[in-house]
């Protein structure tokens, strides 16, 4: 059974952004930095507001910042369906940003470091990599940079790893949009939604992990939260 301090982890953080989203909006200082970011330079600023969150959000979740944070900013600046969309792209490009280090720039640096996980991402994936990779991204644990990471000193094709992260991304991303998305409309109900969806997306993530792994492990610390350890 999973571990269910890993969904209170989640709900935890839509309230907190939630609540972050409310003192942004209401707040002195709030509305100090919205003139001075988002309201200055990403709405209402047609394609070069676009073009320069999608930078911002795929310089920060290159270097480790949580893509759910980037999500919730999508849905504050451009709403729910825009928001996701720009929200996973954003995320996809600083995945890929990663994954191209790694790849060609990090891997001496990375290979004593991550070698036993890139081994084992490689196990994980070999057979099936656009299904695995999408499995291992609708998970609710994990480290999004140290997959990538991971990927980008295995022998991972890059093709099925992107476009199954795309495709992984966007459950979550959508359920954190939302919560960005409403706090300026109806917050109560959005928020309600965005921690059912989250709800339903981890217990998802965790069945099909469950039953698709066939004995392979993505890492150790993830099978605990799911609770995939073996009891004795």
């Amino acid at each position: 059974m999973m571990n269910l301090r890993v969904l209170f982890k989640g709900l935890g953080l839509i309230l907190s952004l939630a609540l972050f989203g409310y003192l942004f909006k209401s707040s002195d200082l709030g509305n100090a930095v919205n003139e001075a970011w988002v309201d200055a330079h990403i709405r209402g600023h047609g394609v070069e507001g676009t073009l320069l969150f999608l930078a911002m959000g795929a310089l920060f979740t290159a270097v480790g910042l949580p893509r759910q944070i980037i999500a919730f900013l999508a849905g504050y600046a451009f709403g729910l369906l825009p928001g996701t969309l720009l929200g996973a792209l954003a995320a996809l490009l600083g995945c890929m940003t990663t994954f191209l280090y790694a790849r060609f720039f990090g891997r001496s640096l990375l290979r004593d470091r991550l070698g036993k996980r890139a081994a084992r991402f490689d196990q994980f994936i070999h057979d099936h990599p656009f299904s695995m990779t999408l499995l291992i991204r609708l998970l609710p644990v994990g480290s999004n940079v140290l997959t990538n990471l991971a990927a980008g000193i295995s022998s991972a094709r890059m093709a099925p790893f992107l476009a199954a992260s795309f495709i992984g991304f966007l459950p979550q991303t959508l359920v954190f949009a939302l919560v960005g998305s409403g706090i300026n409309v109806a917050p109560t109900l959005r928020i309600g939604a965005a921690a059912v969806l989250f709800l339903f997306s981890g217990v998802l993530g965790a069945y099909l992990y469950h039953r698709h792994r066939h004995g392979l492990s993505i890492d150790d610390k993830v099978d605990t939260a799911l609770g995939e350890t073996e009891q004795p």
